[in-house]
Formats: structure tokens, C-alpha cells, sequence
């Protein structure tokens, strides 16, 4: 009991110095901020006091106020620096604050006070605008620090009353005088200050715990977040064990290596291999999610050429296309080497997740095309089918996780929604571009942009080794 007593104590103090902390930040970033616009309102009220009143005054108070500001600045760059931690710097900050606030509103109450003084009686138009304007500029952009708030506007308000009450000391003049009319107008002027001062901050407070309750929720989602993908990540890889054990078996049978498969089991042993296929390529596609969210997926990037890499990807699908009862058709120029930079290995999985889609979609006896072509100074690769075609405004979807065109349960192909994602986070990350153009009812093609490397700069095999990001 007593450990829980002492720990939320320690948790609350804790809190207690992450919102001071905030609030220091906060008042300090704003002090900071206007500094200009603050020189610039008292260098212009000092040049107008100094004109008609007193100028051995005015520069008094300008250099008091200066050296103020340059105080302002240093302990924002103090307090910029602070921890939630260090709960005596911020409580030293905190005070450091408080001085120069009374430092500051002190002289410029003290200056127009006496300015007032200089003046006759009712006649301090000058004196109370500039100690309304501090007050209201206080109200506006000093909410932050509570402290710090009622300090300046108690100190402004004790001037409001102090020019008043002297006029009305020295003149004694009856309840209908002008100058008691400028006291009740003081009055409602410092209501209308407070009032001000109340609503900002409200409104800074509200923010506040909004930001607060948005720091804990994110906190939660990156917690569900981590749990999410460390549960994926386990469970495709304690799926991909077994799963490579069954295929294997399933594959030598299909071989005949073990012996001819009675026709009465083919069938089924061929319905196994297809959905062992595709339950393997659904858990690589988790697994690559899964490290494109972590920005863990690597690449190596090197020199390919485009016509090489098209007849190996249409040579490792043709089994695929084989089972489909597709035809696919190598659709390549070589009249001369097209060259780009990409990693082989992520290309044959992008023309993989193509192919496999142009296959799913075409008719039995259908012809898939697959190829290249040089544009200009990029070289395209697509891959181009009969099927039924993409409706229009549909490419998002395409390109989006874990979505389907036919999200139905008897929809024509069936597969993970991942392919088309995984392929576009790939190619735009080593700098290409991926899209498709449809027409409905008779095929689409999806094809890949890539600039044209004319390896006047190749880069060594150890320099390629080195370009492994995520």
C-alpha cells in the first residue's frame, strides 16, 4: 500500500513538471517569437514620450526594457533545453521568469505612471492607452504562465488605479465629474482585461489537454501497433515452416518422383499445390509488409538489363500460367541493351505480382504479353492482358492494402489485396513508377517507369553492396 502511496506521488510529480515544463516552453516560445513586434511598440512609444514629456526618462525605461528582453531570451534558450527530469532547473527557470516579469512590467508601469504625473488632471489619455495596450498584450500572448498573467495584470491594474485615485485625491471633484467617469471606465476597462485574460486562457488549457489526451492515444496505438505486427511476424514465420514441408511433399508428388498419382487423387493433389502456392505467397507478402512498415526491407540496387530480367520473370511464371491453361508472349526490343538501376531480386518480385494478376484474370486459353520498350529516356515494362478489364476511378483501390475490385465471396480471383501495394512501395522507392491503363472488357496493362542508366557512371560491386537501405 504504501509503495502505491509513494509511487503515484512520484507520478503525479512527475505530471506536475511535464505540464510546468510545458507551460515554460510554451510562454517562453511566444516571448520569443514577438520579440520584434514588442521592440518595435516600445521603441515607438518611447520616441512618442520622449517628444512631448520627458526624453532622459524615456531612455531610462527603453534600456531597462532592453535589458529585460535580452534576459527574455536567454532563459528561453534555457528553458528550450530542459527535461521533464530536471525538476530544480525548471523550478529556477520558473523564478528566473518571475523576475523578469516583475521586472519588466514593473518599469512600464513605473514609466507611465510618471508620465502621468507630468500631466494635468484628467487629461492621461497617453499613460492609461499605453498600460491598456501592455495589459491587453499580456492577456493575448502571456496565458501560458498563470503566474507570469497575474503578475503583469495586477501590476498594470495597480497603475490604472494609481493615475485615477491621484486625480481624484488632488481634485476631490463631485460624482458627476469627468474624472469619475474616467474611473468607472478604468473599472470596466481592467473587467474587460480580465475577462480577455480568463478566455485565452481557457482556450490554452483546452488545447493543452487535448494535445495531452493525443500523446496518450498515439501512445496506445504504437502499442497496438508493435503488438500487431510482432503477432504477424510470428505467426507467418511458424506458418512458413510447416507450410514448406507440405509443399515440398505435394510438389514431389506432382513430379512423379514417388511414382505415378492415381487419377482418381490428381486432382485433388493439384487443388493442394494451388492453394499451397498461394497461402505461401500470402505469407511473404506479410512478411515484406510487415518490413516496409518497419523500414526494414532492404534492397540492393544495381545495374540490370531491362530484356534479361523480362525473360527470367517470364520463365519463372510460366509454371503459374502453365496451371491456368494461359499462354504468356515475351514482347521485348533487342536492338540494343536497356539498362536501369534496381534491385533484381524486388524487379522479379514487382513482375511476378504483374504476371500472376494478368494471369488470374485472363480466360482459359487467354495470351498474356510481357515486355519492354525504351520512350524517350525511360524504359517501360509491362505486362498487358485480355481480361475483363478495371473500371474507371478505381486506382486507389488498386493500389490500396488488402483490397479487392470483387470484394465478393464468389469474386473470379482470389488473393490477398497485398501484391499491387508491395509492388508500388518497391519501385517508387528505388525511384521508378507504377500504374496501369484499362479497357473495360477487353484487358489492362500495368507497367513500370524506370530512367534509362547509361552506365557512364556504374558503380562498383562493393558500392552496391554498401546501398542497402530501408
Amino acid at each position: 500500500m504504501a509503495i502505491s502511496l509513494v509511487s503515484a506521488l512520484t507520478n503525479a510529480d512527475s505530471l506536475a513538471s511535464e505540464r510546468l515544463l510545458q507551460n515554460l516552453k510554451d510562454y517562453t516560445a511566444v516571448s520569443f517569437a514577438l520579440l520584434w513586434q514588442r521592440q518595435a511598440i516600445f521603441f515607438g512609444a518611447t520616441l512618442l514620450t520622449a517628444f512631448y514629456f520627458d526624453p532622459i526618462n524615456a531612455l531610462i525605461f527603453y534600456c531597462v526594457i532592453l535589458f529585460g528582453e535580452i534576459q527574455d531570451i536567454n532563459i528561453a534558450r534555457r528553458v528550450a533545453r530542459l527535461e521533464p527530469s530536471q525538476r530544480d532547473e525548471i523550478i529556477k527557470s520558473l523564478i528566473w521568469v518571475l523576475q523578469n516579469t516583475l521586472l519588466t512590467s514593473g518599469a512600464i508601469c513605473v514609466y507611465a505612471v510618471s508620465v502621468a504625473l507630468k500631466q494635468e488632471t484628467g487629461g492621461h489619455f497617453t499613460p492609461l492607452f499605453f498600460l491598456f495596450a501592455a495589459a491587453l498584450f499580456a492577456a493575448m500572448n502571456n496565458h501560458q504562465l498563470l503566474m507570469a498573467l497575474v503578475v503583469r495584470l495586477a501590476m498594470y491594474g495597480l497603475s490604472f488605479l494609481v493615475i485615477v485615485f491621484a486625480d481624484i485625491l488632488i481634485e476631490r471633484p463631485p460624482l458627476s465629474s469627468d474624472i469619475w467617469l474616467q474611473f468607472f471606465t478604468t473599472i470596466f476597462v481592467m473587467y474587460f482585461l480580465i475577462d480577455c485574460s480568463i478566455v485565452f486562457l481557457k482556450l490554452y488549457r483546452r488545447n493543452l489537454d487535448q494535445l495531452e489526451a493525443l500523446k496518450e492515444e498515439h501512445k496506445h496505438t504504437k502499442a497496438a501497433y508493435i503488438a500487431k505486427s510482432q503477432f504477424v511476424s510470428t505467426v507467418s514465420h511458424e506458418l512458413r515452416t510447416p507450410l514448406t514441408s507440405i509443399k515440398g511433399s505435394l510438389d514431389l508428388l506432382n513430379s512423379g518422383a514417388l511414382g505415378e498419382v492415381p487419377e482418381n487423387m490428381a486432382g485433388l493433389i493439384d487443388m493442394a499445390s494451388r492453394n499451397s502456392l498461394r497461402l505461401s505467397r500470402l505469407i511473404d507478402d506479410l512478411l515484406d509488409l510487415q518490413k516496409i512498415e518497419a523500414g526494414e526491407l532492404k534492397y540492393r540496387i544495381g545495374t540490370l538489363d531491362v530484356a534479361e530480367l523480362v525473360r527470367d520473370a517470364v520463365r519463372s511464371n510460366a509454371g503459374y500460367a502453365n496451371l491456368n491453361k494461359v499462354e504468356i508472349v515475351l514482347d521485348c526490343e533487342d536492338s540494343q541493351p536497356l539498362l536501369i538501376r534496381a534491385d533484381e531480386a524486388r524487379m522479379m518480385q514487382v513482375m511476378a505480382n504483374m504476371i500472376s494478376n494478368a494471369v488470374k484474370f485472363s480466360d482459359e486459353g487467354g495470351v498474356v504479353r510481357v515486355g519492354c520498350r525504351r520512350l524517350g529516356q525511360t524504359v517501360r515494362i509491362f505486362v498487358d492482358d485480355n481480361g475483363p478489364g478495371i473500371p474507371d476511378g478505381m486506382k486507389e483501390k488498386v493500389f490500396d492494402r488488402f483490397s479487392q475490385l470483387d470484394s465478393s465471396d464468389q469474386r473470379r480471383a482470389m488473393g490477398s489485396g497485398l501484391g499491387m501495394n508491395i509492388s508500388k512501395e518497391i519501385v517508387e522507392h528505388m525511384g521508378g513508377t507504377i500504374d496501369y491503363v484499362s479497357r473495360v472488357g477487353t484487358g489492362t496493362t500495368f507497367f513500370t517507369d524506370f530512367e534509362v542508366w547509361d552506365g557512364s557512371e556504374d558503380v562498383e560491386p562493393a558500392a552496391d553492396a554498401a546501398a542497402i537501405s530501408g
